[in-house]
């Protein structure tokens, strides 16, 4: 049986974590706090920054899957050592390093997003972005590494809760029947790339090794805005129509002096101001996953998001 291990729980790494032992891994999670164990899955508290302790936590690892971040405040500060001593980690165990990434790194793109174009961000969020695969990617190059990064829009679905732009800030209130507010214009044309997809693209580019030493863009749903995903969630839940409306920038920029979150999400505004579109023909032609279709996604979401709500009460 393998051994597959897991940087971070975050929704993205819950659910890779989750498929892995569902096809018969054994799967370590490496964590800051550690968890209770769960069927199939082995939870160690482990600080991914301290480069000694995490490469004993990974040692005997097929694979390796970095799903960990840094609060989003502190990504200047903390991932750079993240990145060193996961690269060291990959390098002294020998396994495959499938990095999940982000579209921060090309910053604003005039039309589709696509893996072939440079990684051109000037802000601070997407240089450091940027960096992070290109300590990989070098390692790779170099003959030390076996690495792999696979990119995704902002993340939509069953999982997704506060870090989602439609997610915790959205869905208790469109269950309500309530008006939602969102950044930018809501009517722009954006991609939202399924959890469970990002699972799956993570786990399959992991065994193939004509997919290692580049990055990959995980299959996502033709883009729809705001608007339309909030009028088809709203629709799914049966709540009827619910009105959409775009947070002002004078808005945020009063929020932001009280918000650490709201003062970061200023740098990346141009993702919701504008299209922001992201191409996956490379992946889809190449390998074997495809987006979830949209109509199955609003149902799994609405359906999640129900039995949360209801939870809590």
């Amino acid at each position: 049986m393998s051994l597959s291990v897991v940087l971070g729980f975050g929704p993205a790494g819950a659910a890779t974590a989750r498929l892995l032992a569902d096809q018969g891994h054994s799967v370590r999670v490496i964590t800051r706090s550690g968890r209770s164990p769960e069927p199939g899955i082995e939870h160690v508290a482990v600080d991914v920054r301290d480069s000694e302790r995490l490469a004993g936590a990974v040692r005997g690892a097929d694979a390796i899957y970095g799903c960990a971040a840094p609060p989003y405040p502190r990504w200047a500060d903390e991932w750079p050592a993240m990145a060193a001593s996961i690269g060291a980690a990959a390098e002294a165990s020998g396994a495959v390093l499938v990095m999940l990434g982000n579209l921060y790194g090309y910053g604003p793109v005039d039309g589709v997003i696509t893996e072939d174009l440079p990684l051109a961000a000037t802000d601070r969020k997407g240089r450091v972005r940027a960096a992070v695969w290109e300590h990989a990617r070098e390692l790779h190059e170099q003959g030390r590494i076996r690495a792999v990064e696979v990119r995704a829009s902002d993340f939509f679905g069953p999982g997704v809760t506060d870090g989602g732009h439609l997610a915790g800030r959205v869905m208790p209130r469109l269950l309500r029947g309530k008006p939602v507010s969102t950044l930018g214009d809501p009517d722009a044309p954006h991609s939202w790339t399924y959890l469970p997809d990002v699972a799956r693209a993570l786990t399959e580019v992991a065994g193939e090794e004509r997919a290692w030493g580049r990055a990959w863009h995980i299959p996502t749903a033709p883009a729809l805005s705001v608007r339309e995903m909030a009028g088809r969630l709203a629709a799914e839940a049966g709540t009827g129509p619910v009105a959409v409306r775009g947070l002002p920038p004078a808005v945020l920029g009063v929020a932001s002096l009280f918000s650490p979150l709201l003062r970061e999400l200023k740098d990346i505004r141009y993702q919701f101001d504008r299209p922001f579109v992201v191409g996956t023909s490379a992946y889809e032609a190449a390998f074997s996953v495809r987006a979830t279709p949209v109509d199955e996604q609003i149902k799994a979401t609405v359906g999640w998001w129900r039995e949360r709500v209801t939870a809590s009460r």
